[in-house]
């Protein structure tokens, strides 16, 4: 039995499927399209929200960058005992550097993906600023700062217009499209 010949009702393939394409719905509400990569991107400007956070969490991103650099330096030039502890902790900065950056740029691009590692950046901000906080001297300002930074973050983060603007669905609305 050929492929092509399944009988009247059922021509091409075995399991009646054909090759014919059909034309897919229109919807009446252009809110979010698809890219290739399946990112959502809402239609229209980027909301001031989304594009705070996203400088909030570069700017901690190079404050990471710029502590790293430090901290490398400081292994290198010091020490004998201090450098491999300068060393290591400076690339461990540089590291973690990478996650608030890579999340700000994704919050620009307007990723979904993106808003993950910006909240978890915030949160892990938090008892560091604690810790700051809890200390004497010239870091009480700078917890001061970073937990104004991380809660002004998680705010702006979690707030449903950037949830919209980066395509996200809330807890069992995935199947939703939009239409009630």
């Amino acid at each position: 039995m050929s492929l092509h010949t399944m009988g009247p009702d059922r021509e091409g393939y075995p399991a009646g499927v054909s090759s014919d394409r059909k034309p897919a719905p229109k919807t009446t509400e252009p809110t979010e399209r698809t890219d290739a990569t399946g990112t959502a991107d809402a239609a229209g400007p980027r909301p001031r929200r989304l594009t705070y956070a996203a400088a909030l969490a570069g700017l901690e991103g190079l404050v990471l960058v710029a502590g790293g650099i430090w901290m490398l330096v400081a292994g290198v030039t010091g020490h004998e005992g201090d450098r491999k502890t300068g060393i290591t902790g400076g690339v461990t900065v540089l590291v973690l550097a990478l996650l608030p950056l890579l999340a700000a740029r994704g919050l620009l691009l307007r990723r979904g993906w993106s808003r993950g590692p910006a909240v978890i950046t915030q949160i892990m901000a938090l008892p560091v600023a604690y810790t700051l906080l809890r200390s004497d001297g010239a870091a009480i300002p700078g917890g001061i700062v970073l937990a104004a930074v991380a809660v002004t973050a998680l705010v702006l983060l979690v707030n449903p217009e950037t949830t919209s603007a980066l395509g996200i669905k809330g807890p069992g609305r995935a199947g939703e499209t939009g239409q009630r």
